[in-house]
């Protein structure tokens, strides 16, 4: 029987559409951090001893403010501070543009010791043992003892090390911009182990471990989870296009929680399933979520501190003038943080109001390149259908049901394989066009994400 189907085009050949998909592609060495310019802007993760707040700012300068919002206290550096300070017994210790890493006695407000490397010192140091470690522009990452600041040993990575380590078990962790995450020993400085992922990584907040677990982010779009001792990868969850810069994962009552380039926050299970995402107004970079009676905050570059209820909802925001990077200081009610608009902050958490601010030496905000001045766009064609994004999965725009289905591309944009490459956790399944008399398409996929089992956290 002729149903008189011949002569009509379906638009549809064994299922095959010609596509056009535009894809974010990185051009160049992610130098946005390193080309900052003079100002009095504020980033970093602020820290308090004996009642004093300090933190370094773009002008140079380590300030001390007292909780009335007044300085009474600085020190001057000759280059931008981007890191943070940590304290070692009553004194500072940061590191600067100008290359050095400083000693800084709180009292005298004088240097005790500068260590000198050959470039410059994005990220904030970590305290292990009486020995300071930190990286520089130069692709050292150094041990140096925080008494006389001689140096104990240094390890040579591949390119520049923009990340703050950490270290636990006489290990210390490290990313470079060769791609790499390095294991080593802490108090030789030997490698014990590396993991390759597929583009460069900078953190400026120390890695969060986890039940022997190390959580980080890389400009390849993914978050991995690699075991402690081996090295070994148990899962990677995919973000965006725009990949993950400056951000730490953070856990919190069995839950993943971080922020993408992308603007979009994200909570995963423990397996590396997504639960729900919450779409910001703007990159959300360098940053750390913390938690304040069940509210999540973080910071964007949009300017707009956020609060969060544990189901992903938006229940209140703070605006500042400039865009926030850094891990702000939780401390008895009150946040503390740095903004680009050369103020520096105190916010009631539970009012989400300002107490107080104050300026910087300088009002001049800094420059800084494009966020996304590193990426072009590429448009490529295939022949393939391809999910829709809908705006309803996002947690900005209405409460919902937890999204366990991944939006985005499976296939990575970076040609690259991993020293440790296993089995992918990541396969998609197309299911054929159903009802085609009746004129109804459907389309559906089902991502599976792999659920290698994590211990539960304490």
């Amino acid at each position: 029987m002729d149903f008189g189907f011949e002569s009509i085009d379906s638009g549809f050949s064994d299922f095959d559409v010609d596509v056009e998909e535009v894809v974010m592609k990185k051009t160049k060495s992610y130098d946005r951090v390193w080309k900052t310019g003079d100002g009095g802007s504020v980033q970093g993760n602020p820290i308090i001893h004996n009642g004093m707040i300090y933190f370094g700012s773009h002008d140079g300068y380590v300030y001390g403010v007292n909780d009335k919002g007044k300085i009474t206290w600085r020190f001057q550096t000759n280059g931008a501070i981007l890191g943070s300070p940590v304290i070692y017994k009553n004194s500072i210790l940061i590191g600067s543009f100008d290359g050095s890493m400083y000693r800084i006695d709180v009292e005298e407000a004088k240097a005790v010791w500068i260590f000198k490397t050959s470039d410059k010192i994005f990220s904030a140091p970590f305290v292990y043992n009486d020995i300071v470690y930190f990286g520089s522009k130069d692709g050292n990452v150094y041990a140096v003892d925080c008494e006389n600041g001689k140096e104990l040993w240094r390890f040579r990575t591949g390119g520049d090390v923009a990340c703050s380590p950490v270290t636990e078990k006489g290990k210390v962790y490290v990313t470079s911009y060769d791609h790499n995450m390095y294991c080593l020993n802490a108090k030789t400085g030997k490698e014990i182990w590396r993991f390759r992922t597929g583009d460069e990584m900078l953190n400026n907040i120390p890695f969060v471990i986890n039940n022997g677990v190390i959580y980080f982010g890389s400009f390849d779009c993914y978050i991995y989870a690699v075991n402690c001792d081996t090295g070994k990868e148990l899962w990677r969850f995919r973000t965006g296009k725009y990949g993950i810069g400056g951000s730490t994962p953070n856990v919190y009552k069995n839950k993943i929680y971080f922020g993408s380039r992308d603007g979009d926050f994200y909570a995963l299970a423990m397996n590396g399933k997504e639960l729900w995402r919450f779409r910001a107004g703007g990159p959300i970079i360098g940053q750390l979520a913390q938690f304040y009676e069940d509210m999540i905050i973080f910071g964007c570059e949009d300017g707009n501190m956020y609060f969060l209820d544990m189901d992903g909802n938006e229940i209140g925001r703070f605006k500042t003038g400039g865009r926030l990077y850094g891990r702000f200081l939780l401390h008895e009610g009150r946040i503390y943080f740095g903004s680009w608009d050369c103020y520096f902050y105190a916010v009631d958490v539970t009012s989400k109001k300002e107490l107080w601010r104050c300026p910087t030496s300088s009002m001049a905000p800094s420059t800084i390149p494009p966020v996304h001045d590193v990426f072009s766009a590429e448009i490529k064609k295939g022949t393939h259908i391809e999910d829709t994004i809908t705006e309803d999965r996002y947690k900005s725009k209405k409460k919902e049901e937890a999204v366990s289905l991944s939006s985005y591309q499976i296939r990575s944009e970076y040609a690259s394989t991993s020293e440790y490459k296993q089995k992918s956790d990541y396969n998609v399944n197309l299911v054929v066009f159903e009802s085609v008399l009746e004129g109804e398409d459907i389309w559906t996929s089902d991502l599976k994400v792999s659920t290698t089992p994590i211990l539960k956290q304490n």
